[in-house]
């Protein structure tokens, strides 16, 4: 008689390996997000690794880091609420009318955005900070 077992890989424990066969036009499993946050929550407790908890449920170590960063991301960035035209602030830009006067005092030039920022020497390093802030997020919304 053939024995369907004679042909299976035994592991270091003696046991047969569990096999999940998947049928269907899904090949993916779907994971909920209640699911995805109980496991996350498992590796998250003092002394688990992500390894043996993905290997409990299945599945690749890559996937629970992945779902651990995203919820890292969640709870770290607040969540944008819609703006309107009128909250969203821009940056006036002011065109320059005259050719600048030549000084002696150096200064620096800073493309950002599709912007030109010249520091001038002595210029406030809050006050600079502040505006290429604003410069890259109005460069961010367009």
């Amino acid at each position: 008689m053939y024995d369907v077992n004679d042909d299976a890989k035994v592991d270091a424990k003696g046991g047969f390996r569990r096999i999940e066969i998947l049928t269907g036009p899904a090949r993916r499993r779907r994971w909920s997000a209640d699911e995805k946050a109980r496991i996350v929550a498992e590796t998250l407790a003092p002394g688990a690794r992500v390894s043996e908890v993905a290997r409990r449920w299945q599945v690749c170590p890559q996937q629970v880091f992945a779902w651990r960063h995203a919820a890292r991301g969640d709870a770290t960035t607040p969540p944008r609420e819609p703006t309107s035209p009128a909250a969203v602030a821009f940056v006036p830009i002011v065109a320059e009318t005259a050719p600048p006067e030549a000084s002696t005092a150096p200064a620096i030039e800073v493309k950002l955005a599709g912007a030109v920022v010249r520091v001038a020497c002595g210029m406030d390093g809050a006050l600079l900070t502040a505006v290429l802030r604003a410069v890259r997020a109005s460069a961010s919304r367009t």
